[in-house]
């Protein structure tokens, strides 16, 4: 569409849609302004021949100008003649008369000559009278007629003016009111997110309804522009949105064939329309406002850009919209990779996408269809009788019509983190192309491994698992399996336990013993591993337990953390309160303890619940030397036009001391620490590499993990049931979540990127020999030495310090 897509339309553009905006609004006003000045005229003829009516009469001197001027000066002349004479004959009988009473005298003959004078005179003057109510009497009645024959034209005239006020009201209120805006086709249409891996492998498509992915018309090839010219619209490029040509081939063809499928007489231009701006209802109405917008969108884009548009906006059977998601869904390819036939087969498709659909009812009308369309190419001129022919016999393969989601746990985190950002209809409807950090090679080995163990362990009433494979440094998200079975709603598969709040169990100990390391103990300090009971008022007495029942003695810190022992653990979070550990958490990414006034002393062995991925963060910090990263699947979003418009960036919070996180990885990583509980050479254990490994397991045996890294890649795994049921013997750290984790761990270590380096050493660290069994430095009577880390000004200053007999540390006192 216009070079730079259907928003970032140049300036010179949005000036002339302003203009032609503009333009419209005016000639709105004046169209207005003539109905309101007719109306006003009409109301005026109304009222005056009503008045006119009523009252009987009306000045009809400009009339008698216009019709009788010179009728009315002939009669003025006769009365003016008569009225002359008439005084004369007046004149001289009063001089006569005058005279006569002068002399007194009178004759019988003058007499009567008198007599027969008035007797005239009176005749004439009634002569006089009969002539003016004749004429008064004529001039009425052709006024009458003159009335009746105006009356006449002027009702007339008053229906036809009424009938044109009516006409344009009805085209004002019921076409051009309701007519949408064409520059409303500038606007995109929704278009399908698409979410791939960082190689690119597609693994879903997100739309609502309309699965469409927007494709230049350069990409298109010719064969399908020239098949859908030749079934659609022949006179595309020779009108101007509209054919008459087409409309009246179109009626005689529905006319003679009554019994068939109708066809339409509606260019390119008119479907667009229809398809993007107006519904399909077949009313008058829909079809004048199609033609009127037709003929506005050819005088606003070219001719290729309409045809842009069309490919991508019209449907090609169920939710499928738009050239390349067509050409996906029934072979499996591109469209500018589709072949002549296949071109044919599309470009019959939409004229009626769910009768021509292969999956329909009736699959044969798809390739009658593609007949017709053939055919109409022949006689079009584009394809001559022996390519004909071929197509004819030329067959096609649909390949499916099934949408396949890979990774489903994770595409699905990885939309809703997107949705946060850029809202829910922009990522459903708004095209991006979401390229993730998932190696789906990696996803498909990890979601294997996790259905053969867990299908190994189904004795143990263990029915699902869950597995976080990390970037530490990047925060990429390499693989996540948040069930064994995304469909099984059996175990309840659609729920992601990555991000579903469960007990830790003692795989939170690492935080605990951080916060003990910064406050100036040391891997050498010893922590007696005995009983020991708290008391608290309002609560029951707290005694804890070690996994297996068993109390060693005197324990140094390394080995205590290293073999996951619970009572020097409790004794160490006493010795600086359950706030400090909590303030510890939150600086390594983990925020669902919200109310600390819940958790006690056995927060330490994983009485509070978190979410996998939190952990994992807090882990991957410590993978870090102490640096947090953020936790990101997403690598860079692109628009439906390839413009980027999110690449991700590293991002590395210090938040604890780089030495306390190495000493955190040395313990982790140290077999030898570990073997009072696991042995030597457990599972936990791989040889010539440095892997730091935490396990945690509830005492109610309902969650069980395994959490170990390198400086490169972290792998955290879950077992047990969504449902809350207990496993059965599940012994920490050597069955249930550790084999998974194992088969994992070699997996990542295997591939030549995520080969463990080990850890720097800091700068804050120094390295001292040490008496095993006391933690201070040796001395001649020493049994075992070795040789220990410290932070700088924690290293012991001290030689073999030897308890007195009845002497107690402070940690061995009870509360």
């Amino acid at each position: 569409m216009i070079k730079k897509g259907l928003i970032q339309i140049g300036r010179p553009v949005w000036w002339g849609i302003l203009a032609i905006g503009w333009i419209l609004k005016i000639v709105r006003d004046v169209v207005y302004e003539v109905i309101l000045g007719v109306g006003k005229l009409a109301l005026f003829i109304v009222g005056a021949l009503w008045g006119w009516v009523k009252v009987g009469r009306v000045n009809f001197s400009k009339w008698e100008k216009r019709i009788g001027k010179e009728r009315k000066l002939f009669l003025k002349e006769i009365l003016k003649n008569q009225e002359k004479r008439r005084k004369k004959v007046r004149k001289s009988f009063l001089k006569l008369k005058e005279k006569l009473k002068k002399i007194k005298f009178s004759f019988p003959e003058i007499k009567i000559e008198l007599v027969r004078t008035e007797k005239k005179e009176k005749k004439v003057v009634v002569r006089r009278r009969r002539r003016r109510r004749r004429r008064k009497k004529i001039k009425a009645n052709f006024l009458i007629e003159l009335r009746k024959k105006m009356m006449i034209v002027g009702g007339v005239l008053i229906f036809f003016m009424f009938l044109g006020l009516g006409s344009v009201w009805y085209f004002y209120e019921n076409i051009y009111k309701e007519l949408p805006s064409v520059e409303e086709i500038f606007n995109p249409p929704p278009l399908t997110t698409r979410i791939s891996d960082r190689q690119g492998e597609l693994l879903y498509k997100l739309y609502r309804k309309q699965n469409r992915t927007w494709v230049e018309l350069s990409k298109i090839p010719e064969e399908l522009i020239e098949a859908t010219i030749a079934v659609e619209d022949k006179e595309y490029y020779r009108h101007n949105g509209f054919s008459i040509k087409g409309m009246i081939r179109a009626t005689i063809y529905n006319m003679q064939n009554k019994d068939g499928l109708p066809i339409g007489g509606s260019t390119i231009t008119q479907q667009l329309i229809k398809n993007t701006l107006l519904s399909s209802e077949k009313t008058w109405k829909r079809k004048v406002k199609e033609l009127l917008l037709a003929v506005a969108l050819e005088y606003r884009l070219s001719k290729d850009e309409i045809l842009e548009l069309y490919f991508n906006e019209v449907p090609y059977g169920g939710e499928t919209y738009g050239v390349q998601e067509a050409s996906i869904k029934y072979f499996g390819k591109d469209v500018w990779e589709i072949d002549q036939a296949e071109a044919a087969f599309l470009a019959g498709m939409p004229g009626a996408p769910s009768r021509y659909s292969p999956f329909g009812p009736n699959p044969e009308m798809a390739w009658m269809r593609q007949g017709k369309v053939i055919r109409e190419m022949f006689e079009a001129g584009f394809i001559d009788e022996s390519e004909l022919e071929e197509l004819r016999n030329k067959k096609i393969v649909i390949v499916g019509n099934g949408t396949e989601i890979k990774a489903p746990h994770f595409v699905f985190w990885t939309k809703d983190l997107v949705a946060e950002r850029y809202g829910l209809a922009s990522t459903e409807q708004g095209g991006m192309q979401i390229k993730t950090s998932l190696e789906m090679d990696v996803q498909r080995e990890v979601e294997t491994i996790v259905k053969e163990e867990i299908e190994k362990v189904k004795r143990l009433n263990i029915s699902n698992g869950a597995v976080l494979v990390l970037d530490v440094v990047s925060g990429d998200v390499l693989a996540m399996v948040g069930s064994v079975d995304y469909f099984d709603q059996e175990i309840d598969g659609k729920v992601n336990v990555v991000l579903r709040e469960r007990q830790p169990g003692s795989s939170i100990k690492p935080i605990n013993y951080s916060v003990a390391l910064e406050m100036g103990f040391t891997p050498a300090t010893m922590i007696a591993d005995t009983p020991i009971v708290y008391q608290t008022p309002g609560q029951e007495p707290y005694a804890p337990r070690n996994y297996d029942g068993r109390f060693r003695g005197n324990m140094s810190l390394r080995t205590s953390l290293a073999s996951s022992l619970n009572v020097p653990a409790v004794k160490v979070l006493s010795a600086y309160g359950v706030d400090k550990m909590i303030d510890q958490a939150e600086k390594l990414g983990i925020n669902t303890w919200q109310d600390r006034s819940r958790y006690g002393l056995a927060l330490t062995l994983g009485g509070g619940e978190i979410k996998m991925i939190e952990l994992a963060r807090a882990y991957a910090t410590f993978a870090n030397l102490g640096k947090k990263p953020l936790i990101n699947p997403v690598l860079e979003i692109r628009d439906y036009q390839n413009e980027l418009i999110y690449e991700k960036r590293k991002i590395l919070e210090p938040v604890i001391d780089p030495g306390v996180a190495f000493l955190i990885n040395d313990i982790l990583s140290d077999d030898s620490a570990r073997a009072p509980v696991f042995g030597r050479g457990s599972m936990l254990s791989i040889p010539g590499k440095k892997v730091a490994v935490k396990t945690g397991t509830t005492n109610n045996l309902k969650d069980n993990w395994c959490i170990g890294y390198t400086d490169k890649v972290l792998v955290a795994v879950w077992v047990g049931n969504n449902d809350g049921q207990p496993m059965r013997s599940v012994a920490s750290g050597i069955s249930g979540a550790t084999p998974i984790w194992r088969r994992v761990m070699d997996l990542m270590l295997s591939r030549k990127e995520y080969e463990e380096t080990g850890w720097r050493k800091p700068t804050k660290i120094r390295e001292k020999e040490i008496c095993v069994s006391t933690g201070t430095l040796p001395c001649d009577g020493c049994g075992v030495v070795k040789k220990e880390y410290f932070l700088n000004g924690t290293e012991p200053k001290k030689h073999c310090l030897i308890k007195k007999e009845g002497e107690e540390e402070w940690w061995e006192k009870t509360e």
